[in-house]
């Protein structure tokens, strides 16, 4: 994740690392911290060492009661803009060193000061010094599934903790309850006071949000329960079906029976909840597919909007590599489609995949799906690919059967042929067996049939002497005609297998290529393909850093780093792989599972490069995404270099004149003019300041470093003090606020500061006769503030640059400057997750609207609020 750093989940040397353990719950009032607390007194009945190092009660009676008994460590004060906040003391926790903290809310943000800006940072550094931690969070926290719960829900959620930090928990238990049973805990304020609990029950604690969210918790827990048995399987060696999950696999031809498959699959994946849907092609070497690119492709896209994936995978037995697949992917059931051969093919070729699968299936059910395809591939079997041993034994039984019977038959039509019409049928036979079991049947039929040439048909019959030297020439024609055409067959199947492997390796490189264009997630995406098609258990992409050790040589394992890898336990170096391919620039290809022939290994060199390609790809990314802060940066320094100078040299200069005119020796001032030049200076300062608290508080925002206290907040007393801030020039403006406004959640310091810049815009350009106006209202589970002006109104294209920093756009007589209020108020909103943006004032003007979230909307603050400074 970019700009985050997660830490190394690893043991430190030197030291026992802790154990980390967390309660995951689905919503706020569940149970997460009582289970935590209730975990901490069994421990310390069995004899342990354990202290609280920080849990919130939210004033819940039966959390609060179950703090005594534990030892509390005190918490650390922190005063922040004029306010004291409590976070939890870490260098205290370290110095008592305990067997076991209790840290609740694992993705808090700390106050600014802290040591770390994420409590799961603090976390970080007991595990680290052997501490075990038991600790708490909520699903809606977890950054993998962020965005999915501020679509359920509406509300954003700016604390998250990354996914990997709670994975990497030796235990996460979930701490489950109903809805309905939530909303009653609610209901007879078990979690929140009793004024907040309807708006809570109608807004973010909806029957409807509830189920979601723990329909969220359940499946993210059961991803990872599926993991652990994923690792326990691999470690144990287990390659028999556990029924854990229904896993349907259904097997692709790239016929047109494919979709009639995924659907039938589709329907039995489901049937129980958390079924999975996995659409399998196998390449054969052998070339015997015949499957359309157009398609597979169109089968894919299918099998993807129904929900489920799409995999390729070489095989030579169709039936083996489906079936090593399934039991790869631990599947429960297996579909496939009815033969689609012809019943003279399956008499000639024997059992069908189907048979096959089914036979060798074991504790995975296979289900033959029947469609209007069946039986319509007619004809003898082609030998489009390699003469496998089968068909050899397919060859050599049809010579050894139909030699003896076109003798009898053409024995039994004796006089109504002669010779050369014989030799020409004998000829066919061999050709036709040539066809079937490849050169060596061919050569055993040709002698066959040359023998039995020579003794039935050629004089003196029933023996094999041969009288007349045409005769013997004839024969030794056919003798030769025979290897000749059995030999060009062979040479033809060889071709046609050489072809048939050159054609799956090129189907290989275009799937995965394609899944890198397609953004699969990069590196890792690329490895799990490679690992899938080539039949591994893993596949891991090395590099060696620069410097470690000459490019050609093998060092140890610490001179490898893991860049990807695909599958359970990846080899750290190439000497623990079976397969191991160098890429160059220091980067290594591993595979484990089985060895590879030589011109697979080619083509995975190929995608080795392609995945060293993709990696450097991705660097330069980051490298680029890097450097355009910088660049903006730059550009802005620029802009404010050459726009700066004015607002800063005009209150200065201001500034100047006045105090340099009561400081004038043979000046005589009344007290009237004295006190006039003292309020000239004094607004030229407050000017001054106003912009250098603007540029400051702009370069902090850029940077990400602007701290917020968001809470509930009255916009009604927000607004009192920003006209206050403002002094006389405010004393006209009219403040048209409704009593019985909601709350809204927001920083009251930075809207301040927003409403102060808003309005001393609209007071520039306000008439004289016509001053601003502001007015608030509630609109959903939004708050509303408009500051509306009189003033020249703003075109529509001008209104896309009024809030670009160091720029004036779309008002009559604007004088030059920074405009620096407008671009701040925006980005101040909108990093308290509101809203600004421009309107047209009927009648003429400019009105800018504020949108702020309903306190109703966010019922568990992730801070305290933060009252109104006074």
């Amino acid at each position: 994740m970019p700009g985050i750093h997660v830490p190394s989940m690893g043991h430190s040397y030197g030291m026992r690392r802790g154990q980390l353990r967390v309660y995951l719950g689905a919503a706020p009032g569940v149970g997460k911290t009582y289970a935590m607390l209730g975990e901490g007194h069994r421990r310390l009945a069995r004899g342990t060492d354990v202290v609280v190092g920080f849990a919130e009660t939210y004033d819940r009676k039966l959390t609060a009661q179950l703090l005594g008994g534990l030892e509390i460590v005190p918490r650390r004060v922190i005063t922040y803009r004029g306010s004291a906040f409590e976070e939890m003391d870490l260098d205290a926790v370290l110095a008592r060193k305990p067997e076991v903290a209790l840290v609740d809310e694992l993705a808090h943000t700390n106050i600014p000061g802290s040591r770390n800006a994420k409590r799961w940072q603090d976390v970080e550094e007991l595990l680290a010094a052997g501490i075990t931690v038991i600790s708490t969070v909520n699903i809606q926290h977890l950054e993998s599934v962020n965005d999915v719960v501020e679509k359920i829900t509406g509300v954003p959620q700016r604390e998250t903790v990354p996914d990997a930090v709670v994975r990497a928990a030796e235990q996460v238990e979930m701490v489950d309850m109903t809805p309905e049973a939530l909303r009653r805990r609610m209901a007879h304020g078990n979690v929140y006071a009793a004024e907040k609990v309807d708006a809570a029950l109608s807004n973010y604690f909806r029957v409807g949000n509830l189920t979601a969210l723990r329909e969220l918790a359940l499946l993210w827990v059961a991803d990872r329960v599926e993991e652990g048995l994923l690792r326990y399987r691999a470690e144990h060696g287990i390659g028999q079906t556990w029924e854990a999950r229904e896993r349907v696999v259904v097997a692709l031809t790239g016929g047109p029976e494919g979709e009639t498959l995924i659907r039938r699959a589709a329907r039995i994946a489901a049937r129980t909840v958390g079924g999975d849907l996995l659409a399998v092609h196998v390449v054969r070497s052998d070339g015997l597919t015949g499957a359309s690119p157009a398609a597979l492709a169109a089968q894919r896209r299918l099998a993807e909007s129904l929900g489920g994936s799409y995999h390729q995978v070489i095989g030579d037995d169709v039936s083996e590599a489906l079936l090593a697949f399934a039991r790869a992917e631990n599947a429960t059931q297996l579909v496939l489609g009815a033969s689609r051969r012809s019943w003279l093919a399956a008499l000639l070729t024997g059992a069908g995949i189907g048979s096959k699968t089914i036979q060798g299936s074991g504790d995975i059910d296979v289900h033959i799906v029947t469609h209007g395809e069946m039986g319509r591939r007619g004809g003898l079997p082609r030998p489009a690919g390699s003469v496998s041993r089968r068909r050899r034994i397919y060859g050599f039984a049809l010579a050894a059967v139909a030699a003896p019977l076109v003798t009898i038959a053409l024995a039994s039509a004796r006089g109504g042929l002669n010779l050369l019409s014989e030799a020409l049928i004998f000829l066919v036979l061999v050709v036709v067996v040539a066809l079937v079991g490849g050169l060596y049947p061919a050569l055993f039929a040709a002698v066959a049939t040359s023998l039995l040439l020579n003794f039935y048909f050629i004089p003196p019959l029933y023996t094999f002497t041969i009288q007349q030297p045409n005769n013997v020439l004839a024969l030794v024609v056919f003798v030769a005609v025979a290897v000749a055409v059995s030999a060009v067959v062979d040479l033809a199947a060889r071709r046609t297998r050489q072809a048939a492997r050159a054609n799956a390796q090129s189907e290989t490189l275009a799937t995965l290529a394609g899944s890198v264009l397609r953004g699969e997630s990069g590196v890792d995406a690329l490895l799990e393909r490679v690992r899938e098609s080539f039949g591994m258990t893993s596949a891991t992409l090395l590099q060696r850093p620069a410097g470690a050790a000459d490019a050609g040589a093998r060092g140890p394992a610490s001179t490898w780093a893991i860049v990807g890898s695909s599958g359970p336990a990846p080899p750290a170096r190439p000497e623990d792989a079976d397969v191991d391919v160098d890429v160059g620039d220091g980067f290594c290809l591993v595979l484990r599972g089985h060895p590879l022939p030589a011109d697979e290994r080619r083509v995975l060199g190929a995608v080795a490069a392609q995945a060293a390609v993709t990696v450097e790809q991705r660097r330069l990314a980051e490298a680029a995404a890097a450097a355009e802060p910088i660049a903006e940066a730059g550009q802005m320094r620029a802009a404010l270099l050459a726009a700066v100078g004015h607002d800063l040299r005009t209150p200065l200069a201001a500034a100047k004149a006045a105090v340099g005119d009561l400081r004038a020796s043979d000046a005589t001032w009344k007290p009237e003019r004295v006190r006039e030049r003292a309020a000239d200076a004094d607004a030229s300062l407050d000017q001054l300041t106003l912009l250098v608290d603007n540029l400051l508080d702009l370069n902090r925002l850029q940077a990400g470093e602007l701290p917020l206290r968001p809470g509930p907040i009255d916009v009604a007393d927000v607004v009192a003090h920003a006209l206050a801030s403002l002094g006389p020039p405010a004393a006209d403006i009219r403040m048209l606020i409704p009593a019985a406004m909601p709350l809204a959640v927001a920083d009251p310091a930075l809207l301040e500061r927003v409403l102060v810049n808003l309005l001393s815009n609209a007071i520039r350009y306000s008439p004289a006769d016509s001053p601003p106006t502001v007015t608030a209202s509630a609109l959903g589970d939004q708050v509303e503030l408009r500051i509306i002006d009189q003033g020249p109104c703003v075109s529509q294209t001008d209104r896309d640059h009024i809030f670009d920093p160091f720029q004036r756009q779309g008002r009559e007589s604007t004088p030059p400057g920074t405009s620096l209020g407008l671009a701040l108020s925006r980005g101040l909103t909108e990093a308290m997750q509101g809203t600004l943006t421009p309107d047209d004032t009927p009648g003429g003007g400019l009105t800018m609207i504020v949108s702020l979230p309903a306190a109703g909307s966010v019922p568990e603050p992730a801070v305290p609020a933060t009252p109104f400074p006074a």
